[in-house]
C-alpha cells in the first residue's frame, strides 16, 4: 500500500481562527460623516466572520475577541473626464479601521478600499451610486482584512514549530 502524505496545506481560514478565535463578537462606531453606511459595513463585517472565518457570532460578554469597526475617511476621487472636462468617473476610497480585543490584548489595523464607478454626464452622485461604492469598498477593506489576519495566525503558528 501507497500512504500519501499531505503537502501541509492549511486554508487561511484556519489561521485567522487561530487569531480571532472561535467566538467572535463585532460592533461599530457610527460615522458622523456617513451614518446610514455604519449598517452596511457592519452587515459586511459580520458575513466576513461567518462565511470566511467561520466563526460563531456571539454577544460581547460570550465572545473570546470583539472587534470594534470604525470609519477612517471616506472620499470621492475623479478619475475619469469626458471630452468636455466633465467628471463621469470616480473611485471612492474608504479606510477602515478595526480593533481587535482578545485576553486583554488589542492590535489595530488599518484598511483600505476602493471602488470605481462612473456616473452620467453633468449628474451627480445619487444616493444608490455612493451605499454601493461604500459596500464594495468596505468589502475590500475587509478582505485585506482576512489577509492580514491570516498572515498573523501564519507566523504564530510558525512560530510555535
Amino acid at each position: 500500500m501507497i500512504f500519501i502524505d499531505g503537502c501541509g496545506y492549511e486554508p487561511s481560514a484556519k489561521f485567522a481562527r487561530g487569531v480571532l478565535g472561535e467566538k467572535v463578537s463585532t460592533s461599530v462606531i457610527i460615522s458622523a460623516q456617513d451614518p446610514e453606511n455604519t449598517v452596511i459595513i457592519k452587515d459586511a463585517i459580520d458575513s466576513a466572520m461567518i462565511e470566511v472565518f467561520q466563526t460563531s457570532l456571539v454577544d460581547r460578554a460570550e465572545s473570546t475577541t470583539h472587534l470594534v469597526v470604525s470609519v477612517g475617511s471616506v472620499s470621492y476621487v475623479p478619475i475619469v473626464y469626458d471630452k468636455n472636462g466633465y467628471v463621469i468617473g470616480y473611485r471612492m476610497n474608504l479606510i477602515l479601521k478595526i480593533k481587535s480585543l482578545k485576553n486583554g490584548e488589542s492590535k489595530e489595523y488599518s484598511l483600505r478600499g476602493f471602488y470605481d464607478f462612473t456616473i452620467a454626464q453633468n449628474a451627480l452622485i445619487t444616493d444608490q451610486e455612493r451605499f454601493d461604492a461604500i459596500k464594495f469598498s468596505a468589502q475590500r477593506a475587509i478582505k485585506s482584512f482576512i489577509a492580514k489576519v491570516s498572515a498573523d495566525g501564519a507566523r504564530a503558528k510558525k512560530n510555535e514549530e
